[in-house]
């Protein structure tokens, strides 16, 4: 580069600041002479009345505001910078150009090759730099991650640092950026240099006819025979509502249909239900009929795998009276062939409940509960000969730690109050009313009504793929009685709530879940789910029964071998997401061990094996735990090991990339506006391409760069003159002056 500097300086101050400021500085030489005579020009007065005339002249100096001036005279030629977007969501066909609708980023190419930007070279002497730009790596807010995006401000920031006396940038782009600050801020930067933003915005400001599955959410694993509920997402940008069929394809299989209703322009999360038939991983395929109207067939298709195996879940049944809820609920987990169950019955003035699948008293040792995966507890309560506070500290611990579920089912004895000042008050979803011990007793049949997060939960999803889930809940025989609740407790997800009665604070919640620990709560305020045998036998009561066993027992079957468990959160984890293990591990008699260390390898893809340590959890249920931040995708191998137990298990996570780079989304053409606005510039069109040319080449040569000092107000002047203020009065201490 060829240039040359010019210092100069330069004042700011009025004519009458002037007058005023030599005024003061004659002043102040008059006063040092004058008292230099008097002194006899001695050397001490010399000195102090010169750091005083030095002081008056530097302020009266300040006076006139003075500034150094740098100026920076290039000789090379001026340069107009040609930015072109090549992102994916470049690749969306929504450009019409020859009456065809073709990519974004195809029409670009063919600006390029027909070399738009002639007009500029040909009024002057102006140099063309063409770029590009494509995904970026940023750094993510939760950790020291970098994910892939579209930072146009980072394109706009390199491009003004990188080419020298830059006179005007020409964007060609659809405006879209998804990591990084705003563009908005690099314009910023330009409007101080003086130097115009030209935006092309290219494509439609429109989104394209299309129907996309945006997501589809598969468990870790499904359970042979079980079924297995997948929710998905789908987003419209068509201008009618469509009524289809959206296909789950197994590789193995039969082909399961769900019909679906999608609105115009609306987002909407349905599930459909799969049923495997086979143990091993399944390759299955969601896919959405092609609209005729949709300019976008890619995006109908998602495909993922499912990890099919046979697991056996251990049940723990506690009540008291044997109610007709609880003889009806033991009689359907006894037929379920996937549960183990075992049962305990307080039977009032009697003794304990004895016959098959019968304990005679509560497993009372970690040891002996740690083997439940999900526990009912009726109308039993703490003491009366009944369950002790020892045993409602270790339901929580198996709940916190061990990740198994509880199920709370209280009964008109009221016997369900005493758990309220014991360890398994903090457990509770809801609050109880003290003042109605036996609940609310109703003359008049009533029901549970769904909420609107029950409509969508899998634990309230009895109907089949041709009957609306609402509509079963409706014409289920509803209850007499039900527990006496003010309301759910923070946390808490309300899944069905009393059709009439309501307090200050609503309806009643009486179905409600909760989350406490590691493992799940459950809150049913009703005894009568036994009467929604009515006609149709087992059909609701046993798949109801039968889906809060397996969703309370999910976390804990994760990935498991003969005495050692693994869980995992989130259970399908994306790039950056924080990751939390935990292990339990049990010795060769089955219960949970004491000591010993838990060690960790992940194998990531394409990268060395990063080791993992697990910390012990108190409390002495056997688990530890660990995380980790997945930085890449891909399938993840993680094998967990305690050597001192002889326990190994290998199991893998499958890790996804977040699509924050869309096709068929509308071009940002406010965000092209602003810069353009802010710079001066001009934003366009794909078909006013010449118009951008012709206003950079009606631009003025760009001015010569300047470095100005502004030594009136600089930090450094005013200690310098605090300095001397400073050296002077000091002086005059030590003269006796003063």
């Amino acid at each position: 580069m060829i240039a040359s500097w010019i210092s100069q300086w330069s004042f700011a101050a009025s004519l009458p600041i002037v007058l005023l400021g030599l005024l003061v500085w004659a002043g102040g030489g008059w006063l040092w002479l004058l008292h230099c005579r008097r002194s006899g020009w001695r050397r001490s007065v010399l000195f102090l009345e010169g750091c005083r005339f030095l002081l008056i002249t530097l302020v009266t100096f300040t006076l006139l505001r003075p500034e150094f001036l740098w100026q920076l005279e290039r000789e090379e030629s001026p340069k107009v910078a040609l930015l072109f977007d090549e992102t994916a969501s470049m690749q969306t066909r929504d450009v019409v150009s020859s009456n065809q609708v073709i990519q974004r980023a195809e029409w670009v190419s063919r600006q390029r090759e027909s070399e738009f930007w002639k007009p500029i070279q040909e009024t002057g002497d102006v140099a063309v730099v063409q770029r590009t730009f494509g995904e970026h790596q940023a750094e993510t807010n939760t950790a020291s991650l970098a994910t892939t995006g579209t930072d146009l401000n980072r394109a706009l920031v390199d491009t003004l640092h990188q080419v020298q006396q830059l006179k005007a940038v020409l964007l060609m782009t659809d405006g879209d950026w998804n990591v990084g600050q705003s563009p908005v801020a690099a314009a910023t930067s330009y409007r101080q240099n003086d130097i115009p933003i030209f935006s092309v915005a290219v494509g439609s400001q429109s989104p394209l006819p299309d129907l996309t599955i945006e997501s589809v959410d598969v468990p870790a694993y499904g359970l042979l025979g079980e079924q297995v509920s997948i929710p998905f997402t789908i987003s419209s940008h068509l201008s009618r509502s469509v009524e289809t069929e959206v296909e789950l394809t197994p590789k193995k299989g039969e082909t399961v249909k769900k019909s679906v209703t999608i609105p115009a322009g609306e987002t909407i999360q349905e599930s459909v239900v799969w049923s495997p038939r086979s143990v091993g991983e399944q390759t299955l395929t969601l896919k959405l009929p092609v609209q005729e109207e949709e300019a976008l067939s890619d995006n109908n298709e998602k495909r993922f795998r499912i990890n099919v195996r046979v697991e056996t879940l251990n049940v723990l049944v506690v009540d008291s009276k044997p109610r007709w809820e609880y003889r009806y609920l033991r009689n359907a987990l006894a037929r379920d062939p996937g549960v183990d169950l075992h049962c305990l019955l307080f039977h009032p003035r009697i003794g304990m409940g004895g016959g098959r699948h019968y304990l005679s008293s509560f497993p009372g040792t970690k040891q002996m509960l740690s083997r439940y995966d999900v526990v009912f507890l009726g109308d039993v309560g703490i003491g009366q000969g009944e369950l002790t506070r020892k045993d409602a500290k270790l339901l929580s611990g198996l709940v916190s730690q061990q990740g198994s579920g509880l199920v709370f089912l209280p009964g008109p004895r009221g016997r369900h109050l005493t758990w309220r000042d014991s360890p398994l008050g903090e457990l509770m979803p809801v609050m109880l009313n003290t003042n109605k011990p036996s609940g609310i007793g109703l003359s008049n049949e009533t029901r549970l009504a769904l909420t609107s997060a029950g409509k969508e939960h899998w634990l309230t999803r009895l109907s089949g793929e041709d009957n609306p889930n609402s509509a079963v809940w409706q014409q289920l025989p509803g209850f007499y009685w039900c527990s006496a609740v003010k309301k759910s407790r923070p946390g808490s997800t309300v899944l069905a709530v009393h059709s009439s009665l309501r307090n200050k604070w609503g309806r009643l919640p009486l179905l409600v879940t909760r989350s406490y620990g590691n493992g799940n709560v459950l809150f049913m305020g009703t005894d009568s789910a036994w009467r929604w045998r009515r006609g149709v036998e087992d059909k609701y009561h046993y798949r109801f029964w039968s889906q809060v066993v397996r969703w309370m027992a999910h976390q804990r079957h994760l990935a498991g071998k003969e005495g050692i468990r693994l869980s995992f959160n989130p259970e399908s984890p994306t790039v950056g997401d924080t990751m939390f293990l935990q292990a339990t591990v049990l010795n060769d008699s089955g219960f949970p061990i004491q000591s010993g260390s838990v060690t960790g390898v992940i194998d990531v893809p394409g990268k060395p094996n990063e080791r993992l340590e697990f910390s012990p959890v108190d409390g002495g249920w056997g688990v530890y735990k660990t995380k980790f931040v997945p930085e890449v995708e891909g399938d993840y191998k993680i094998q967990v090991t305690s050597p001192e137990h002889d326990r190994e298990l290998t199991s893998r996570i499958e890790v996804r990339r977040p699509n924050i780079e869309k096709q068929g989304q509308p071009i940002n053409a406010e965000v092209l506006s602003e810069m353009a606005r802010l710079t001066h510039g001009v934003a366009v069109g794909t078909h006013e391409v010449n118009r951008a040319v012709e206003a950079i080449s009606l631009l003025p040569e760009p001015r010569p760069l300047e470095k100005r000092i502004r030594l009136w107000s600089h930090p450094l002047w005013g200690g310098l003159l605090l300095l001397l203020l400073a050296v002077y009065w000091t002086g005059r201490k030590l003269a006796g002056m003063i």
